[in-house]
């Protein structure tokens, strides 16, 4: 399928929501953190130019606080297909696994154990592994294959045992956009007696999400990588946040799932965020049923142009001579990572960023995965799209490319 067959999207309106395009350079740099729609910053905007006060009911102050965390509860809740009692907010994904980290640990014992893998993004690995040293567990790393890129379900069995608390994975690499099979491997992490811990940061933004069939028990995702503000969001079952213990102020209120959102929520960022919810939502091709089904419907248009888009990306990165893909997992996100012959990713870099093209360079925080794959401790040259990202934007990535590597 071509890009220009994807009938189902208008790249052309989607764009126009963007006022950061307008300054001119090609976005390649979206797993590092999306471009924001103008409806996200008038949303923020809003929230924070009428009353605001701590949440409440008594004052206009009072219910405008109330409402903006109802509200991006109940986005969120769509955004995800769960309960949005089981919606908890935080400053970032990173704080929130290292929140859950300290407090499901309360429950381990030495020699317990906790898997991580070597394909993710660490923040989905030291606070495990920090964790667990604190309370004498032990972690076992489970590995991916390095040729294809693919974290198979058995990579997961291997390291399971009846001593196994936790399991740490991710919905979808950073680095190389490896998307392992979550129902799969949540399957024999449940049949182990574990849990299981999922970092969707990098898969939110590419595809639709159901945390039911997904089965995980906790999953994490950043909203600044799918078109919002900074904010951490976890989604849980609100049973199973019950049963946690959080630390917390003693005067704080106890309720689930406010007893692990430690302070005043960022009323702003939430307004913005639950913008960024309804954004995708409008992007539906269909625009009808509820925010949930014209969620998952955009998410669907988004996936099948993004997946158009990367044939593109991939059959010109095939003509340059000398350009190695590391990203080469069968089923897998719009992100690739790239070396060149005899060239450092880092230049490569410096070169497209004086020709508007914005990407990045090195590991990303997936330092294990590069190194696993070959790479190292230099990486490669990371390539994202994003939903904005159009076919000229691809066009001007290949013709800089070449341009170098003439």
């Amino acid at each position: 399928m071509s890009v220009t067959e994807v009938h189902r999207y208008d790249i052309d309106a989607v764009r126009a929501s963007f006022p950061a395009l307008a300054a001119g350079s090609a976005h390649f740099d979206g797993p590092g953190g999306t471009q924001v729609p103008q409806q996200v910053i008038d949303a923020i905007a809003k929230a924070l130019s009428e009353p605001l006060c701590n949440r409440g009911a008594h004052t206009v102050a009072e219910r405008n606080a109330e409402a903006v965390v109802v509200e991006a509860r109940r986005a969120f809740g769509d955004f995800f297909g769960a309960d949005p009692a089981g919606v908890v907010f935080g400053r970032s994904s990173t704080q929130l696994a290292y929140d859950f980290s300290r407090t499901l640990a309360q429950g381990w014992n030495p020699g317990d154990e906790v898997v991580v893998t070597r394909l993710d993004h660490e923040s989905n690995v030291s606070p495990w592994v920090q964790a667990a040293a604190r309370a004498g567990a032990v972690v076992r790393f489970a590995g991916f294959d390095p040729e294809s890129g693919e974290l198979r379900p058995e990579h997961i069995q291997d390291a399971l045992s009846d001593r196994t608390r936790l399991v740490a994975v991710t919905a979808a690499s950073n680095l190389i956009g490896t998307r392992p099979d979550i129902p799969a491997i949540a399957r024999l992490v449940h049949d182990a007696g574990a849990v299981l811990f999922v970092d969707g940061a990098q898969y939110a933004a590419h595809a639709s999400m159901d945390f039911t069939s997904m089965g995980a028990d906790f999953l994490t995702c950043s909203a600044y990588k799918f078109l919002g503000p900074h904010l951490g969001v976890l989604v849980a079952s609100p049973d199973r946040l019950e049963g946690l213990d959080p630390d917390k102020l003693s005067a704080s209120t106890n309720s689930v799932p406010e007893r692990f959102e430690l302070g005043i929520l960022p009323y702003g960022v939430l307004a913005g965020a639950r913008a960024a919810v309804d954004f995708w939502a409008q992007l539906s091709p269909r625009g009808t049923g509820t925010r949930r089904d014209r969620l998952v419907d955009a998410l669907s248009a988004v996936e099948s142009y993004e997946e158009a888009l990367l044939q593109t990306v991939e059959g010109g990165l095939k003509s340059l001579d000398g350009v190695n893909v590391w990203s080469r997992a069968t089923v897998r996100t719009p992100t690739l990572l790239v070396t060149f012959d005899g060239h450092d990713a880092h230049d490569v870099r410096d070169h497209l960023a004086t020709r508007g093209v914005d990407a990045g360079a090195g590991t990303f925080y997936a330092r294990e995965a590069s190194r696993v794959i070959g790479l190292g401790d230099r990486g490669g040259l990371r390539l994202g799209l994003a939903p904005y990202t159009s076919i000229e934007d691809v066009d001007r990535l290949l013709v800089a490319l070449h341009e170098y590597l003439r």
